[in-house]
């Protein structure tokens, strides 16, 4: 009997992402796997039911859970779609392993093998199967056209009988993947544009999109491509340097987040009171608490005439471009694992290895163990 996996509705508010898309169930089907997928899966990201000619619509959910080898979701499981999943089940999604304790404790008491999409190993072999790299690149893109739609001024230079419109001033706090689609997008519309990262290897990538780098003479460059935290003294340098091209910027996009911790605060209140009135903050950093003090997770605050919003789930506003790009790091990540349409995972190989979080009654991710279990030593 072929593998059978199965695409559930997200139920997690605000989210509109389906797993797969039908192009990519086409192409499973074709691996000999069998691919059930919810009634009403991909309906919020614009792929209605009659798409997904080479799947099995189920309507269901106890039924769908309960056939499935394997399940591919966006969000992490609740504890009651945990406790439908058939005994020695794999789930695959965005499982939060520094957040959500109970649950992934939960996965290894019930004997499930989960894989954490965000774990994915930032190796080249791994690209295609970045997750987090995917849908930053989305969320930097939307976050320069939420500005546009916040702020009272034109982006680009217009010249006009009425005079010269001079362009928008931008910084982009953070040269991650969606700090860096942020400066591409910001710069298409016209912008002029400074970035700023603690890592002084963005500097050039920064350079190469047409925007000026903010230097502060900082270097951070951290493991696994993120930053280090930095030490008072560093943060107090970078706040001088900072605050005079906050001061003087129509929009600023922070990006700054640090995974399993707190995003660093990089905008104190004293530094937005400096800004002029009409300017915009869009913090994709608002999950974990803001990269700007004022900032509240999925609200719009006026700070004095000063607008600071910070987004939730910024790719899933993008649902459908989003999807495709997330239901293809699956298909990336799990293509590698099908022999003959059996999932035969390599325990051996790097990917695999580093992605897994719990497997056989066990958590395999150790900063997540320690997390749930304890550190003995």
């Amino acid at each position: 009997m072929p593998i059978r996996v199965a695409v559930p509705t997200e139920n997690q508010p605000g989210e509109h992402r389906v797993a797969l898309i039908p192009e990519v169930v086409r192409k499973l089907a074709k691996l000999g796997v069998e691919v059930l997928v919810e009634a009403g899966a991909g309906v919020n990201a614009h792929y209605p039911d009659t798409e997904y000619d080479a799947a099995r619509i189920v309507t269901d959910t106890t039924a769908l859970y309960s056939e499935a080898d394997v399940v591919l979701a966006v969000q992490p499981p609740s504890a009651e779609t945990i406790d439908k999943l058939r005994d020695g089940a794999i789930f695959i999604g965005l499982l939060l392993p520094f957040q959500r304790l109970e649950h992934i404790a939960r996965l290894k008491e019930r004997n499930i093998t989960s894989f954490a999409m965000e774990l994915v190993p930032r190796i080249s072999r791994a690209q295609s199967m970045d997750v987090l790299s995917s849908q930053a690149a989305a969320a930097g893109y939307k976050a320069v056209v939420m500005a546009a739609n916040l702020s009272g001024r034109f982006f680009p230079m217009l010249t006009t009988a009425a005079g010269t419109i001079r362009p928008v001033r931008a910084v982009i706090i953070g040269a991650g993947v969606a700090g860096l689609q942020a400066i591409a997008t910001a710069r298409r519309l016209g912008a002029i544009v400074e970035g700023y990262d603690v890592r002084a290897a963005t500097k050039e990538q920064v350079e190469s999109l047409g925007a000026k780098f903010i230097d502060i003479d900082v270097t951070a460059e951290g493991s696994g491509g993120y930053a280090r935290e930095l030490t008072e003294a560093e943060k107090q340098q970078q706040q001088a340097v900072l605050a005079k091209h906050i001061a003087a910027a129509d929009v600023v996009i922070t990006t700054a987040a640090l995974p399993g911790r707190p995003s660093p605060r990089i905008i104190p209140t004293s530094m937005v009171d400096n800004m002029k009135p009409g300017s915009v903050i869009i913090d994709l950093a608002a999950e974990g608490g803001g990269n700007c003090e004022l900032t509240q997770a999925g609200e719009h605050v006026d700070h004095h005439g000063i607008t600071i919003y910070g987004p939730l789930d910024v790719p899933s506003m993008l649902a459908i471009h989003a999807s495709e790009m997330y239901a293809k790091n699956l298909l990336n990540f799990l293509t590698p694992m099908i022999r003959d349409g059996q999932l035969s995972p390599d325990w051996d190989d790097e990917v695999i290895a580093a992605t897994v979080l719990t497997h056989a009654g066990t958590i395999r991710h150790e900063p997540t163990r320690k997390l749930v279990e304890g550190d003995p030593s």
